[in-house]
């Protein structure tokens, strides 16, 4: 079952006279519970068409359907809604809010976006905390934890909604090699127990070893190689 798919999906941005097309007519699927990275050199596209999956920006044109979804022309509302039901982001930058502990912060998404009671929070938040072996840094702020810290506090919110997709934009950058492998077998592990779906961003060559489908993405045109799980064509 498709849970993405792209039908002459583009993207192009203007900057002036000057007009770039970031994405060129791509034409893709990935399936439900499938294992993706995006991988290509920087400035190939791969963030932009991570930001059009999230509905975090809008394409150019084509369509583009998300969970049977058509997301191709959201607004910020519903996008934001769509968001919070259905996605769970790994940002590069983590994101992560500055005046909330690292509990908090893998917590915030369980009121604001799920309105989850509080002893069913506490009990999915000091799980995910405890998988990316965060439990005793949990009432730090992010100021007081390092990069790959943070990295694993980012990655732990992501999942703690239990959503169908999950988008990580080098998840695995700030991380030592043991601590990355660790939270890809997590990742995996929820993967098959929940039919979830991951989508990386990477450079990173433990990603794309672990992943069953690899998009390459050049000058804005989608190649695929891989295995199962998705498919397409730039």
């Amino acid at each position: 079952m498709e849970l993405i798919m792209g039908q002459d999906l583009s993207k192009v941005y203007q900057s002036g006279e000057i007009r770039v097309k970031a994405l060129k007519d791509l034409n893709f699927s990935i399936e439900k519970g499938a294992f993706v990275s995006l991988v290509g050199p920087s400035g190939s596209g791969k963030t932009t068409l991570l930001n059009l999956i999230g509905c975090l920006d809008k394409p150019s044109g084509g369509r583009l359907l998300v969970a049977g979804m058509d997301v191709s022309d959201l607004g910020k509302t519903d996008a934001a809604v769509f968001r919070g039901t259905h996605i769970g982001f790994i940002f590069q930058s983590f994101n992560l809010i500055p005046i909330l502990t690292a509990y908090e912060n893998v917590e915030y998404p369980l009121i604001v976006v799920r309105n989850i009671p509080a002893t069913r929070r506490r009990k999915q938040v000091e799980e995910l905390l405890a998988a990316v072996g965060m439990s005793d840094q949990q009432n730090k702020r992010p100021d007081q934890l390092s990069g790959g810290q943070k990295q694993r506090v980012a990655i732990a919110r992501a999942l703690v909604t239990h959503p169908d997709l999950v988008l990580a934009d080098e998840p695995t950058a700030n991380l030592d090699h043991d601590t990355a492998m660790s939270i890809l077998r997590l990742m995996r592990k929820i993967r098959d127990e929940q039919e979830t779906t991951f989508v990386f961003s990477t450079h990173d060559n433990r990603i794309i070893g672990e992943a069953e489908v690899i998009f390459r993405i050049e000058d804005g045109v989608l190649k695929t190689n891989g295995n199962n799980g998705g498919h397409g064509n730039g």
